[in-house]
Order: structure tokens, then C-alpha cells, then sequence
């Protein structure tokens, strides 16, 4: 199961912190950094690496029926900077798979957001924001592995062009809201991953700096 491996990690102090010039840095990839970032495996390796595209360094990923992911655990106050803002790109699309079952759980291209719940594992909450090969843009459904407990938003689909960067920007507190019913405060940790573990393909992808904003 690829959503929660931070349930078995600490739970951080919530600390309000100045942010500056409205934005809240997450992943400085632009800046050939991944400070803070880990690598987790479930099945074989994806590979990432910064790499610089049209004079940009950004995090590149290339995964060959593998999945792993790059997380950042960092708690953010949902209050103070509720939207999470990030550019991709993807050079293939996964096509034929069901992405609502099990052995279609993979993604050429995916940003979470987790709220950890510490001991009481069951009630970990994450939101999928995904680049999807075979399903309609804004389409949601609860993750095949974990049920209701992580929700899949599709917010490229078939019809994006591949090797175009796209922008995003989400209000994380409000989509928490439509998806779960609930008033989610703050975070517990950010991740990307491309993944092609279960249906065996090959998906290269892009991403760009990752942060958060007051607006």
C-alpha cells in the first residue's frame, strides 16, 4: 500500500512561523536542493534526480514497474498557508488500467498531503492530487488500497498534453473539507510519487518547486 508510511513516524510540534513573502517553501528543486526530502520504496526503486530543463533545475522521476516515493514530513497550518502550489509534467501516460482497483493503482504523476493520525493508525487522511491516465479530470474516488481514508482527486487526465508543464494550485484546507466533511487545520507531511508497481509499465515525470501560500 502506497499512502500511509508516515503513520509509524513522529508527530512534530505545530509551529506557526512567519512566512515570508507569502510563501512557504516546501521543495526548493530550482534551487538543486532536496533538503528534507526521503525516499521510500514499496516495490523497487523509482528513480528521481534533480536535473535542469530549459535552464531550471526541477525533480525529475522515471519509474519502470517500480514504486517508490519522495516524502518532505513538515507540519503546515492549514490557517495561516492553506494553498499548496506546485508545477508538473509527464512524458507518457499509463493507459489500460483501471486506476480504481488495485492493480491499476499507478500514477505517472502524483503530489499527497497526509494528516497523520500517530498511534491511532485508522484515522491517517490523505488526499491524492493526480495526473491520471485513463479517468476524467475532477474525478474523485477513495484510494484502492485504503479505502475512504485517501481520497484520489484526478487533476490532469487523458486530454493533457504530455511534456507541457502545468501549474496547480490548491486550497488543501477547503478540498479536506469536500472530501472528508471535516475542518482540517494543518498537515503533517507532503510527498510525490510516480508509481507503475502494479500494472508493470514505465512513466517519466517532472516537478517543479512545491509550496504553500496565505492566498
Amino acid at each position: 500500500m502506497k499512502i500511509f508510511w508516515w503513520v509509524f513516524l513522529t508527530i512534530p510540534t505545530l509551529i506557526k512561523v512567519a512566512v515570508a513573502d507569502n510563501k512557504l517553501p516546501i521543495g526548493e528543486f530550482s534551487r538543486n536542493t532536496l533538503e528534507g526530502w526521503e525516499q521510500k520504496s514499496f516495490k523497487g526503486e523509482t528513480i528521481y534526480g534533480l536535473q535542469a530543463i530549459d535552464g531550471v533545475s526541477v525533480l525529475t522521476a522515471d519509474s519502470r514497474a517500480a514504486g517508490s516515493g519522495m516524502f518532505k514530513e513538515k507540519r503546515i497550518d492549514l490557517e495561516q498557508t492553506p494553498f499548496l502550489n506546485w508545477s508538473w509534467r509527464i512524458g507518457n501516460r499509463l493507459t489500460g488500467l483501471n486506476e480504481q482497483s488495485k492493480p491499476g493503482d499507478d500514477y505517472a504523476a502524483r503530489v499527497y498531503v497526509v494528516v497523520k493520525g500517530g498511534l491511532a493508525f485508522w484515522q491517517t487522511k490523505a488526499i491524492n492530487y493526480v495526473w491520471a491516465g485513463n479517468t476524467k479530470k475532477d474525478t474523485v474516488w477513495p484510494n484502492a488500497f485504503a479505502g475512504d481514508h485517501a481520497m484520489m482527486l484526478a487533476l490532469r487526465g487523458p486530454e493533457a498534453s504530455l511534456n507541457v508543464w502545468q501549474t496547480e494550485k490548491r486550497n488543501v484546507r477547503d478540498d479536506f473539507k469536500k472530501l472528508f466533511g471535516e475542518d482540517i487545520t494543518a498537515i503533517d507531511a507532503v510527498a510525490i510519487m510516480t508509481d507503475t508497481d502494479n500494472g508493470g509499465g514505465q512513466a517519466a515525470a517532472a516537478y517543479g518547486d512545491i509550496w504553500f501560500s496565505k492566498d
